[in-house]
């Protein structure tokens, strides 16, 4: 029975990374909400590792200069899409992108889960306050959860072991990490193999929005993309230059893409001319 039941969840899984396409070099899964977290509750009750890294616009721009970051994203079990900007230009590429799959929603799924199933999540990351704060919200709104563990994100690099250990022997089901990036991929690079947890996500600042110290965006505002623009009105200090620099590095990005796939599109429109391309007249 435990045969069938493992075979069945790799099918699962198999089936979902024929979802993988290439955005702008990157890989990303084409998954729908629904979709990640019935593979997050295989990956939970079978115990079979399973890595999920949101990708957003300032995530992606870091990639293109920082290989080792690139190289951890493209190593996880899945990337789903976090971030309208990176919704609409892969549709305009014409990547069939179902729907958004944003971070901070997928937790707070995946935490409901925990609550109805059983599974034990494991915070780390963020201040001791901050951390110790979303775990009373959360347990406020789900009171049958139980967590394996919190631990927060402020530890040196000697002290990693020690930590990797506390994780491996709570026996979490699902671990979430509010590191900033790219420490988080590095740490999980590391270290994924010996934590013995079979689903793992980064969260970025979900600790923060779970405490109540951050509230997002309006759903409208949301849907438009304008998230960032809330964040930026939230924390002008910390977050303006981040957005502007990383909102225009994205689109010079862009643009080059366009330009390319534009020169890639000249040859097949035009194969059906006798006339060659550098005649004049063609």
């Amino acid at each position: 029975m435990a045969f069938s039941v493992e075979k069945l969840v790799l099918s699962s899984y198999f089936e979902a990374t024929e979802m993988r396409e290439s955005f702008l070099g990157c890989p990303i899964d084409v998954l729908t909400m629904a979709e990640t977290v019935g593979l997050a509750r295989d990956a939970m009750r079978t115990r079979n590792r399973l890595q999920h890294v949101a990708l957003n616009v300032a995530k992606l721009v870091n990639m293109r200069r920082d290989p080792i970051l690139a190289a951890d994203v493209a190593n996880s079990d899945l990337v789903g899409i976090d971030g309208m900007g990176i919704v609409w230009a892969a549709r305009f590429f014409g990547i069939p992108v179902k729907e958004r799959v944003a971070g901070i929603d997928l937790l707070v799924e995946l935490l409901a889960l925990c609550a109805n199933d059983g599974f034990r999540p494991y915070f780390l990351g963020a201040s001791r306050d901050t951390l110790q704060q979303s775990a009373l919200q959360v347990r406020r709104r789900y009171p049958a959860i139980q967590f394996s563990g919190l631990r927060d994100g402020y530890f040196s690099t000697e002290q990693e072991d020690e930590i990797v250990e506390d994780i491996r022997q709570s026996h979490a089901d699902c671990l979430f990490i509010g590191i900033p990036t790219p420490r988080k991929e590095r740490f999980l690079a590391a270290h994924r193999d010996e934590l013995n947890v079979p689903f793992i996500m980064g969260v970025g600042g979900s600790f923060d929005v779970l405490a109540g110290q951050i509230q997002r965006a309006p759903a409208r505002m949301q849907a438009l993309g304008l998230e960032w623009l809330y964040r930026v009105y939230q924390e002008p200090g910390r977050m303006w230059w981040r957005y502007a620099k990383t909102n225009t590095l994205f689109a010079g990005i862009l643009a080059r893409a366009l330009v390319e796939h534009g020169v890639h599109l000249m040859p097949r429109a035009r194969s059906g001319s006798s006339a060659s391309p550098t005649q004049p007249g063609g």
